[in-house]
């Protein structure tokens, strides 16, 4: 028996279903159950993420469930797993990646855009992501970005209702729950860059779990492995966190990975990008590669003034 320790949101829920068909799908199939918690992220819908610890909070007690042995296994979205690993649990699996992008979406009672200048001065756009948050402002610094919480079907509905002109969120998740109809814009580079690690999924079990370590290296994709390590490393290097303005896109051609990092200022006026090429074996030291380059040219304030929020 495999016990699979989730999150209760719909798109966890996706999530976890999804690794429990991949691990039905194996030569030694397991049984599979589902372990559902409710995190310190899923409890408080009000507050911004960063102003009751952002990093964590929706993977802490979904971690604890494996520590203490609810489940076998975590699943997580991967962009919001700290880099460091929690004593005693190791990342097992990466599967294949979904598109990494943003999307932006308007009211159905709103007709198609082409692209943002088609927003209107002024428009009140929500999203929760300081990522997010200063490359739009980078782009259109007449946006109003605010605060936005809930899960996707919530933030959907209060965009209809009138409470934004549109919103911000992940590709991924919108394909994953079939609402990919609703994108009124994609959001992509060179203009807006995905979070670290956005559209790929980081399983979890115990290190001393050798049993369970070999069954999810079954299910990894190796080109999204190397990608979310060289992101992961390059987040790590800049000790920047999962909600510092910080963007990424990774590229495998071959043995070859290239990966461009962005790093804005809150406000989106100040705007660094880094790139760096290297062997897809050595993704961590391209990704520590590209954060060295960013700190020459001045991260560290960047950095600095994003901590100080």
């Amino acid at each position: 028996m495999i016990r699979i320790a989730t999150r209760k949101s719909a798109l966890a829920l996706w999530q976890a279903h999804y690794l429990a068909d991949r691990l039905r799908s194996l030569p030694a199939a397991p049984e599979v159950e589902l372990v559902p918690i409710v995190t310190i992220g899923d409890a408080n819908q009000t507050d911004a993420l960063r102003q009751f610890g952002g990093t964590g909070v929706f993977t802490l007690e979904v971690q604890k469930a494996v520590l203490d042995g609810r489940a076998e296994i975590a699943v997580h979205s991967l962009k919001d797993l700290p880099t460091l690993s929690a004593d005693g649990l190791v990342l097992a699996a990466v599967p294949e990646r979904e598109r990494r992008c943003d999307a932006l979406l308007l009211p159905l009672t709103v007709a198609a855009v082409q692209c943002l200048d088609d927003i209107p001065h002024g428009a009140k756009i929500g999203t929760g992501s300081p990522r997010r948050q200063a490359q739009l402002l980078h782009l259109r610094p007449d946006l109003k970005l605010c605060e936005i919480r809930g899960n996707v079907d919530t933030r959907i509905r209060k965009l209809d209702e009138g409470q934004y002109d549109a919103i911000v969120l992940a590709e991924a998740g919108l394909r994953r729950l079939e609402l990919a109809g609703r994108i009124s814009l994609m959001l992509e580079p060179p203009a807006v860059y995905p979070a670290v690690s956005q559209g790929a999924l980081g399983i979890e079990c115990r290190v001393a779990d050798q049993a369970t370590r070999a069954l999810l290296q079954q299910i990894t994709c190796n080109t999204t492995l190397a990608e979310v390590l060289a992101e992961r490393s390059l987040l790590r290097t800049l000790r920047a966190g999962c909600h510092a303005p910080l963007g990424a896109w990774t590229s495998v051609e071959g043995d070859r990975l290239t990966l461009t990092g962005v790093l804005l200022s809150l406000d989106g006026t100040t705007r660094l990008e880094q790139t760096a090429s290297g062997p897809a074996a050595c993704a961590d030291q391209v990704g520590v590669l590209v954060a060295e380059q960013l700190l020459s040219s001045g991260a560290a304030s960047l950095l600095s003034e994003g901590s100080s929020h």
